[in-house]
């Protein structure tokens, strides 16, 4: 079989798709360059003043090298915002096990792992503008955590009890969020110590919170 044979006008656009191909693949080495350069620089901060901000630095997760750079650092806060995160490792909460303020708002984060019960220290976490449906249990459960901020997802499903029996949650910022006018109720009625805000919902003539 003969390979196919091409005129000038062919090999002139061929030779021009494949360098627009070549400055593609250029821009996007150069981009993921200063990306790893970028978190490079801000694990280097992080150890001197043990607070991790890898917010905006094009995160699709957490790179094993950030926990090896941070290994001997004992940390304050950590900042994963404005990513594109997916996944939060196990990990997480026992090589920053010090940390009392966790960021992972504005990723397309749908689950927790229970391991960040471990976060012993935690006291502020913020889940807000991500893709979760349930609000994560293990976030009622975190020793220390007096602050949820979890506004702006699409969740539906909330397990009111575990607020009222969470150990030391004082304030969970709700907003934004599609709940269904029985947990809506339900969280306005009675939630504890724990202050609940929640957007203002107009109830229709047709809708009975008592069903």
């Amino acid at each position: 079989m003969k390979p196919p044979t091409y005129n000038n006008e062919d090999n002139q656009q061929i030779s021009q798709e494949q360098g627009e191909r070549n400055v593609a693949n250029a821009v996007c080495v150069q981009l993921a360059g200063r990306a790893i350069i970028r978190v490079v620089s801000r694990c280097e901060e992080a150890q001197d003043n043990c607070n991790l901000d890898l917010s905006d630095c094009q995160l699709m997760q957490v790179p094993d090298a950030v926990y090896h750079l941070m290994r001997h650092t004992d940390l304050n806060s950590c900042d994963l915002s404005n990513n594109v995160i997916t996944k939060i490792p196990p990990k997480l909460a026992i090589k920053f096990s010090t940390i009392t303020e966790l960021n992972l708002s504005h990723n397309r984060l749908s689950k927790l792992p229970e391991e960040l019960v471990e976060l012993q220290d935690l006291e502020r976490l913020d889940i807000s503008h991500n893709s979760f449906i349930v609000l994560p249990s293990v976030t009622c459960q975190i020793p220390q955590l007096r602050r949820l901020y979890a506004n702006d997802n699409s969740i539906i499903e909330i397990d009111v009890e575990q607020i009222k029996c969470s150990p030391a949650l004082e304030f969970i910022d709700l907003r934004g969020n599609t709940i269904p006018p029985r947990t809506h109720a339900l969280l306005l009625e009675d939630c504890g110590k724990t202050k609940i805000e929640l957007t203002p919902r107009h109830v229709e003539d047709w809708e009975d919170l008592n069903v």
